[in-house]
């Protein structure tokens, strides 16, 4: 019996060390700090998300989600719409597999207290976040209230730089969101533009490199039903879901529920609906960068929606 034990435990060994086995690495999805995301952070959290399929890792800012997703370093990202056809107008191969949340206000320009509206940027500085998310935001601000790009004077701050910025009085106003926005409006910033304006014209996804939707589709379904089950969490115990999310964003419980008055989260059957049947507003949002030239000619969009990762077999 003890040979048999031996040569078992031998035929182990061998097998960990040739790797037989062995579970492939997880999925590695990248995100920035914003409440929209954070549904993802709930979900490792409360334990529905597995942490050897799915590795969250956080970054400072959007800019560098997409530069290391775009030089491989993750699998998957959570970005604005916006940043996504930004990735597929560089040619990416990717797919959008789940649409996170809709901002309805979330997104904003702040600033300095003696300035009360977009008109009155003219000649000033104005921080924004070199992504795509802040160049759109500033273009449609200033497009509406009949200014060109060329009457502000940008300063291309990542959006965790904003608010020591502002302190030292070197921007006078900022293109920014939560958790950031609450901060910068403590320190006395006035709200002259938010995604209120522009309805549905912000939306958050969760983009992935083609190949992982084809190879690791069981991980990203489990990944989405994770984020589903965090919903459901939010949506019942809202006042505990916020004291978990709140230590991550550095802002309270009634804030964090606060930031969550600006967006819509699609259910389940809505993300069914508009990956099935296309996003409302993805030819308008390209339409509308293309001609300010934040990226070139379209591309068959409809193509890079999938609801595969939704779907269970």
């Amino acid at each position: 019996m003890r040979q048999v034990s031996s040569v078992f435990l031998i035929f182990c060994f061998v097998a960990v060390i040739t790797g037989c086995g062995q579970r492939e690495a997880p999925i590695r999805l990248g995100t920035n700090v914003w409440p929209g995301y954070e549904p993802l952070y709930l979900a490792r959290e409360t334990g529905y998300l597995d942490k050897t399929r799915i590795r969250l890792i956080e970054y400072p800012s959007a800019s560098e989600v997409m530069r290391a997703f775009r030089n491989r370093a993750l699998e998957a990202a959570s970005l604005t719409l916006d940043e996504a056809l930004v990735l597929l107008d560089a040619g990416l191969p990717i797919k959008i597999v789940l649409v996170h949340d809709i901002s309805h206000g979330a997104d904003v320009i702040l600033a300095r207290p003696d300035i009360k509206q977009i008109a009155e940027l003219r000649g000033r500085n104005v921080a924004v976040e070199t992504s795509a998310l802040g160049a759109y935001v500033i273009t449609r601000a200033l497009q509406q209230n009949n200014l060109a790009l060329t009457a502000i004077k940008i300063k291309h701050l990542d959006v965790n730089q904003h608010e020591a910025a502002y302190q030292a009085g070197n921007v006078d106003a900022m293109v920014t969101f939560e958790p950031f926005s609450t901060r910068l409006k403590e320190l006395g910033a006035r709200e002259l533009f938010s995604s209120r304006e522009i309805p549905g014209e912000i939306v958050d996804v969760l983009v992935v490199h083609k190949d992982i939707l084809e190879t690791r589709l069981d991980d990203l379904r489990h990944l989405t039903n994770s984020w589903f089950a965090a919903l459901e969490y939010l949506k019942a115990e809202p006042q505990r879901a916020a004291m978990v999310m709140g230590r991550r964003l550095k802002i309270n419980d009634e804030e964090v529920l606060a930031s969550y008055e600006g967006m819509e989260l699609p259910t389940y059957q809505q993300n069914i609906e508009m990956l099935d049947h296309g996003l409302d507003t993805l030819r308008q949002l390209a339409t509308i960068m293309s001609e300010h030239k934040l990226i070139g000619r379209d591309r068959e969009l409809e193509q890079v929606l999938s609801s595969d990762a939704l779907h269970q077999d």
